[in-house]
């Protein structure tokens, strides 16, 4: 489960036909392109885009700015709608994370795999365990056995009912007969890790580098991670794996067009995102904010993507996220 690095190759269909570029004398980009970030300025989506764009620009890989543009609302919902106008227009991208699953769901959006062109995936956030330092619970094993112990006594600090957070805790009950668990959703992964640090919560599945501060200033302690293998910048971390519970999750961090951009669009900011995950700047934050170092390019990610939208589907059936079925 989660971002695994097994892609079922082929599962193609969210690869969209390509059109050329009109001739216009001018090599693409002719103009800036604006890059759409469907959540406020300083969350995680909206850092990785400025990051992006302030590579892209210092380093001259393209040769028009990555302009960010929040368009915030509805949980996603506005910032989607907005893009889903931009059908073959390649000078609009967007940040994108699991969010764009959620989003091919919901009837009420109605924009399926199929009208992206997926880009680049850029990075995986992954997701934690973490308690309060002076929890009384050790190990992960602690955590689960009480909840099958006292089923609804132990409450996890979430962000969303259907977010990856919420996900982790879902695959871990269905491993552990009997274990249920309490959530309390917050409108931010800060909140959410604060809650806990602050004793409110029994512990919250967010992302790490949502509270590296409070690990460093030990109110937190990390149980366990949700990567593929232990981070290099917390190499005393086990994974759920090695604990025996074989999960992985984790935020996405990518970026795509809409459906029937130009071929020529496609290849030149595939290479552009490409040379942004090779530069030692990009390295530097995604050491900082504890990501897994990984790239997908437009094939790749469109197949990964294809991955987890089972996953997640099944995720969302299974707690109730409505949706009609097609």
């Amino acid at each position: 489960m989660g971002p695994s690095r097994k892609i079922v190759c082929c599962m193609v269909g969210v690869l969209p036909a390509l059109s050329p570029l009109p001739a216009t004398g001018q090599p693409y980009p002719a103009r800036p392109i604006e890059l759409i970030v469907t959540t406020s300025a300083g969350s995680g989506g909206d850092l990785v885009s400025r990051a992006v764009s302030e590579i892209t620009r210092r380093e001259k890989f393209l040769q028009q700015p990555l302009v960010v543009v929040n368009r915030v609302g509805g949980a996603g919902v506005v910032g989607y709608t907005y893009f889903k106008t931009k059908r073959a227009d390649p000078y609009h991208i967007m940040s994108v994370t699991a969010t764009i699953l959620s989003m091919a769901y919901r009837p009420d959006v109605n924009i399926g795999l199929e009208n992206y062109q997926p880009l680049a995936l850029m990075a995986i956030d992954p997701q934690t365990i973490m308690v309060p330092a002076n929890s009384p619970y050790k190990s992960v094993k602690d955590l689960v056995e009480a909840a099958r112990s006292a089923p609804d006594t132990l409450v996890c600090a979430t962000t969303a009912f259907q977010g990856t957070g919420r996900l982790v805790i879902f695959l871990l009950e269905k491993l552990v007969p009997g274990a249920k668990f309490r959530f309390v959703n917050f409108k931010g992964g800060g909140e959410a890790v604060t809650s806990t640090a602050g004793g409110h919560t029994t512990f919250t599945t967010e992302n790490l580098s949502e509270g590296l501060g409070f690990v460093e200033s030990k109110l937190l302690r990390v149980l366990a991670v949700t990567s593929n293998q232990r981070l290099p910048q917390a190499p005393d971390v086990p994974t759920l794996q090695e604990l025996g519970y074989p999960i992985t999750a984790g935020t996405i961090r990518g970026f795509t067009f809409m459906a029937g951009v130009p071929k020529e669009a496609v290849v030149t900011m595939e290479a552009a995102l490409a040379k942004v995950h090779a530069s030692p700047t990009w390295k530097e934050i995604a050491a900082r904010n504890l990501y897994e170092d990984i790239f997908m390019g437009s094939v790749e990610f469109a197949k990964y993507l294809e991955v987890r939208r089972a996953e997640y589907w099944a995720f969302y059936d299974a707690i109730g996220y409505a949706r009609t079925k097609p």
